[in-house]
């Protein structure tokens, strides 16, 4: 009677055991918190007639556990991608997500968060002559004129200005290698680990490199900050020179007015990256974001509406926590 009576334990003590071993092996999420207003956006936030607008449902506590599911997804030209869900983080589509490959102007993403992160965006700052000597996009800065923190980073995200990458990086560190500490620094905190920049504006330079997933963790924290979602939205943006003159700057991505439903993000492009393109999209309660590098071709405008309008059929439209993936 003893003995029958150990065997029902025996077989309960080893289910115990399988399930704690499968638990341990299991991926698990690391959330990545939601990034707060700060004073400074607190003020952009009230602004009207194209200022910038906070998202209520941005707004909220990241709450949902993420999934992992992935499946393949229609067929697209990128070397790295990744799709996911906005909202929860889940991955809806990726190939060589992990590999480390030079992503050109999207990493201007990251200098953006990085000059949000020192505020004060009203504050005047002068160009100096070693923030002009760059190529091959300029917006065609002069040493000696001002400019506020505020119209700087407008154009920059839209028209993707190297000269103005030089003026942010220089006024926010003191010179590109401090700035490029900050950006590295800036990374780590968001679980980025795989990337390493060495200047603000995303031109060729050895060692620099992310992942399609880093990027995607950048593309996250940006699209819940107002004013970069305000400024990518943006098709156009008048940008008035020191002298007077205004000129409308056309943003870089051709998304902007072929894809109703994208809302932004960034474009990038040299000879080592290829074709690189970070870009979001929103309908009926879903945003999803797509990051592509490495695409060879010119059909990278029609890979990424292929993709994000698959993703919008298939996100959840909830709420969640980005995973450590």
């Amino acid at each position: 009677a003893p003995n029958a009576m150990l065997k029902p334990i025996s077989m309960i003590l080893a289910t115990a055991l399988l399930l704690t071993s499968c638990e341990s092996s299991a991926p698990r999420a690391i959330p990545i918190a939601p990034r707060e207003v700060p004073i400074y956006q607190q003020a952009a936030l009230t602004q009207g007639d194209g200022g910038a607008h906070a998202s209520p449902a941005f707004s909220r506590a990241l709450d949902v556990e993420p999934t992992f599911a992935v499946s393949s997804g229609p067929s697209i030209r990128a070397a790295s991608y990744l799709l996911l869900d906005a909202r929860s983080g889940q991955h809806l589509a990726s190939r060589s997500a992990e590999t480390p490959r030079a992503v050109a102007s999207t990493q201007k993403l990251v200098t953006a968060l990085v000059v949000l992160d020192a505020g004060n965006l009203d504050k005047p700052v002068r160009v100096a002559a070693s923030d002009v000597n760059v190529e091959p996009t300029r917006l065609g800065l002069k040493p000696g004129e001002v400019y506020t923190r505020r119209t700087l980073l407008y154009a920059f995200l839209v028209k993707s200005a190297n000269d103005v990458a030089n003026v942010l990086a220089r006024d926010n560190a003191g010179s590109i290698p401090a700035f490029a500490a900050k950006m590295n620094a800036k990374v780590r905190s968001l679980g980025c680990t795989n990337s390493y920049f060495v200047n603000p504006h995303g031109l060729t330079a050895p060692g620099q490199r992310s992942t399609a997933r880093d990027m995607a963790r950048v593309a996250m924290v940006a699209y819940r900050d107002a004013t970069i979602r305000d400024i990518v939205r943006r098709k156009y943006f008048s940008f008035r020179r020191a002298d007077g003159r205004t000129v409308t700057l056309e943003n870089t991505n051709d998304l902007l007015g072929r894809m109703p439903e994208c809302n932004g993000m960034k474009t990038g492009y040299t000879v080592a990256s290829g074709r690189c393109l970070i870009s979001t999209a929103s309908s009926g309660g879903k945003d999803v974001i797509l990051v592509q590098l490495g695409t060879k071709t010119k059909y990278i405008w029609d890979d990424a509406r292929l993709m994000m309008s698959w993703g919008l059929q298939r996100a959840r439209g909830r709420f969640g926590v980005a995973s450590n993936w």
